[in-house]
């Protein structure tokens, strides 16, 4: 005897994981893109590149 498939829990469960999934995609990409490592690393960066500029136009 084949096994039995509910398709309508399964449906119903992955239709709710999607909705959690795109209610929770903004502020999570929001605290990755601007948490304040990146405004550091850029800074760093910035300046890195600015030392470099001017010592070698010395």
């Amino acid at each position: 005897m084949p096994h039995r498939t509910r398709p309508m829990p399964a449906l119903l469960l992955f239709t709710g994981l999607n909705v959690v999934l795109c209610a929770t995609i903004t502020p999570v990409y929001d605290f990755v893109c601007f948490h304040p490592y990146w405004e550091r690393r850029r800074e760093r960066r910035r300046q890195e590149r600015e030392a470099s500029i001017a010592h070698g136009s010395k």
